[in-house]
């Protein structure tokens, strides 16, 4: 099989609140699925017509075997899975829209960051097309060397390497740190995938200013656009910094200080949760389609905002005919 794209980087199973606005202490159920940005993007990429696998680990647990029942169900390859001694990452979430949506990880020492640079050295490279790197799976344990060592075999096989900047601050040991090793690995990739939040912190040398979950300040965005374009300057291979805006859309920074914004679609929110990812399987799929920046970007919006209206995470991830269906009905291309 070729693979269209392969991603790497954490999985959890999530239980996703049913009882929507409730408060977390009267939460009476839960629905199960799957979660983590990579495997996210990876399911949102398959329920969009790509081949895709996922590199991480799941535990000899319960929870392991739900996850991977969840991927194959999903039509992602789980082969290249390995399996732990640890226990597999869990995550519980409320939903009190339309801005609240407390989450509660159990990753203490979970079997994803156990993934080691053998076992990684092991999937098909030279059948794979594109490669995606959650940010999140360079914070800690051996799983961060294996993600160097396959942003390093992305290289090598010529794939599009794509991050997913997927900031997750109590993974990290301080503000700076996430910064560090962004910056590591962004001579090897494409393309840069981020919240206006994630690209100051993975960019700026105040990282601090939204490591502890602020909203970045409006008298920031100048800069912020600066220090992608500086960005694209200093490392060649890069193509574009993609700068998700919420409700508003995204912006595309590409060399030569080129920018182009690209609105985003008015929707009533339910769950803002898995909204990135949905955007991210998005741009992915147009790209591999070859469509130009706007065009994917646009598709890419489509799919966020098709995600929002919806409850859960994963499973609310939209079809290829639902996307064009909601473009079509949202003014088209």
């Amino acid at each position: 099989m070729t693979y269209d794209l392969v991603s790497i980087g954490r999985v959890n199973m999530d239980l996703f609140s049913r009882d929507i606005g409730a408060e977390f202490r009267d939460i009476r159920s839960f629905d199960a699925m799957v979660g983590g940005s990579p495997a996210n993007i990876a399911i949102s990429s398959a329920r969009l017509g790509l081949n895709t696998a996922l590199l991480t680990a799941v535990g000899e647990d319960k929870v392991g075997s739900f996850v991977l029942g969840y991927l194959e169900d999903e039509r992602v390859e789980t082969a290249h899975i390995a399996t732990k001694p640890q226990k597999t990452s869990l995550a519980l979430l409320g939903v009190q829209p339309p801005d609240r949506f407390p989450l509660e990880f159990y990753r203490d020492d979970p079997a994803d960051i156990h993934l080691t640079p053998e076992e990684v050295e092991r999937f098909p490279w030279k059948d794979t097309k594109a490669f995606q790197l959650s940010g999140n799976a360079l914070s800690r344990g051996v799983g961060a060397e294996a993600a160097v060592r396959a942003t390093e075999l992305a290289v090598e096989h010529g794939l599009e390497r794509y991050i997913d900047l997927d900031l997750r601050p109590v993974e990290w040991r301080e503000p700076r740190a996430f910064g560090e090793a962004v910056r590591g690995v962004l001579g090897h990739l494409t393309v840069v995938i981020g919240t206006e939040e994630e690209v100051w912190a993975a960019l700026s040398s105040e990282p601090e200013l939204v490591m502890g979950g602020e909203k970045l300040a409006a008298d920031k965005h100048d800069e912020l656009l600066l220090l992608a374009t500086s960005a694209l300057e200093r490392y060649p291979q890069l193509k574009a910094i993609i700068v998700k805006r919420g409700p508003a859309g995204a912006t595309v920074v590409t060399i030569g200080a080129q920018f182009v914004d690209v609105e985003g679609f008015p929707v009533e929110v339910v769950n803002t949760v898995g909204a990135g990812d949905a955007f991210a399987g998005g741009l992915i799929a147009g790209r591999t389609w070859a469509w130009d920046w706007p065009k994917a970007i646009r598709f890419a919006n489509a799919c966020g905002a098709i995600e929002v209206t919806r409850h859960g995470c994963s499973a609310a991830f939209p079809r290829l005919g639902e996307v064009e269906q909601f473009i079509s009905d949202n003014g088209g291309w």
